[in-house]
């Protein structure tokens, strides 16, 4: 006879309960709505030996971590997730399927029936107030009702402070408008499109990071030398902070701009990105993708491969130095020295 274990996979913990129907178990719409408002995908997780990242992780989406490289998002209330290094996303089902995918529908509504209405022991995704929300408000606007970057704000002590990022990098980042005072000691950095447009903010501070609403992720860019003419050299990174750090890494390099995907290539990204390469080849320059110091890192540097291969371009591959495992932790080093 099959025990609880087999079914579900999932046992109960003890001193825990889980919700269970008996009355509605044949492909029936109210049992699995119910198992998705029910279910937490952090659990499932957690059951699956994956950790909690908290230096990446925010009020609305938590990182987690498994073994070298393998890296997913809970959001949505802790009901949705997403897979940062591929295109998988989607509910709890979706979640076991992509885990597991020799499960069929019947073997996953068993295992969520296991653990429905049992809470996750670690932090959950949620969609509360978070720093300067505003529902659906042009990103220009938003940019626009907020100060520059001056050694007075909140945020130039947070990037100069915590983030060991020189005063003359940060003046040139104010003067090109790249980055700005958000609220509660955030910085803003600005996302713009081939054409300059602002498309999209990046929040970042002390125990904050995420996007702001009502934008779009194109490029974080920042031209130490000024803009003139077609580029002769891109450094990709991962987030505006690295990017900023390994620009103040390379003091002398003025023929570079320094650009930052802020996590995946969605379709701004991609966009941009392929723009900037095409004059950047058209220059006979270098593209350098200088992305993390992990397997992360690694898979991040191939999708820009990947998403600008058919451009020709001189490519170089770039990780920090030592152990560090990006480019700010390598300033923050090479400031301690």
């Amino acid at each position: 006879m099959m025990s609880s274990t087999d079914t579900t996979g999932y046992p109960p913990l003890p001193g825990q309960r889980s919700i269970t129907r008996r009355g509605t178990r044949n492909n029936d719409a109210g049992e699995i709505d119910l198992l998705r408002r029910t279910v937490s995908c952090a659990l499932i997780l957690e059951r699956e030996g994956w950790h909690v990242d908290p230096a990446e992780s925010s009020r609305r989406a938590v990182k987690y971590r498994r073994g070298s490289g393998e890296i997913l998002i809970i959001t949505h209330d802790d009901k949705g997730w997403w897979n940062p290094l591929g295109e998988e996303k989607g509910d709890c089902f979706s979640l076991i399927q992509f885990l597991h995918p020799d499960r069929n529908f019947g073997h996953v509504r068993q295992t969520l029936r296991a653990i429905a209405g049992i809470a996750p022991s670690g932090p959950v995704a949620v969609a509360g107030s978070t720093p300067d929300r505003i529902e659906a408000i042009s990103p220009l606007i938003r940019w626009q009702a907020k100060p520059a970057l001056r050694p007075t704000t909140k945020a130039w002590g947070y990037l100069a402070r915590d983030r060991h990022l020189p005063a003359t990098i940060l003046a040139a980042a104010a003067a090109q408008d790249c980055i700005r005072a958000g609220g509660f000691g955030c910085a803003w950095f600005a996302h713009r499109d081939h054409e300059g447009r602002l498309t999209g903010i990046e929040a970042r501070g002390p125990g904050y990071r995420g996007v702001l609403r009502g934008g779009q992720k194109s490029l974080f860019r920042f031209t130490p030398g000024g803009t003139t003419g077609y580029p002769r050299r891109v450094a990709v990174t991962e987030a505006p902070i690295d990017a900023l750090s390994l620009a103040a890494l390379e003091p002398s390099r003025t023929d570079t701009i320094y650009v930052a995907t802020t996590g995946g290539l969605g379709p701004g990204t991609v966009t941009a990105l392929s723009q900037l390469v095409g004059e950047l080849g058209s220059a006979g320059g270098t593209l350098v993708i200088a992305t993390d110091a992990d397997a992360a890192g690694d898979h991040h540097a191939a999708r820009i491969e990947a998403t600008i291969a058919s451009i020709a371009v001189t490519i170089e591959r770039s990780r920090p130095p030592g152990a560090a495992k990006d480019w700010n932790e390598a300033l923050t080093r090479a400031s301690a020295c």
